[in-house]
């Protein structure tokens, strides 16, 4: 499951785009993070606002584009050749770079709203 920060636009947005990619009908989920027990997951209201995560199903958590990465690897092909190049240097460091920018950032892209701008 792909958890992601319901309040922001920007976020929802681009979870309501992995919906459209992995397809229906399909075991994946994609929930905002306000419509789960974060307890349940080991997670805190801190971690799910300030990065997505991927929560396997064994319990393994994958925050940020590690989470993303993961996300795609479900959509299937051609996304999860995608979400495996992520997970290669030196790909993942661009990932990570491009997805913490993106975070940090998130509040002045298309579809943004104040909640999704990070506290400071």
């Amino acid at each position: 499951m792909l958890i992601y920060d319901g309040d922001c636009g920007f976020c929802t947005q681009s979870a309501s785009w992995l919906k459209k990619l992995i397809g229906t009908p399909t075991d994946v989920r994609v929930e905002p993070w306000q419509s789960l027990d974060l307890a349940a997951f080991g997670l805190t209201e801190d971690d799910v606002t300030s990065a997505a995560y991927w929560a396997a199903d064994d319990g393994t958590l994958f925050r940020g584009h590690n989470g993303i990465a993961m996300a795609l690897r479900a959509a299937g092909r051609p996304w999860s050749l995608v979400g495996r190049s992520m997970a290669v240097p030196p790909i993942s460091w661009l990932a990570g770079a491009t997805y913490s920018l993106v975070a940090k950032n998130r509040y002045r892209l298309p579809g943004s709203t104040d909640a999704c701008k990070l506290p400071s």
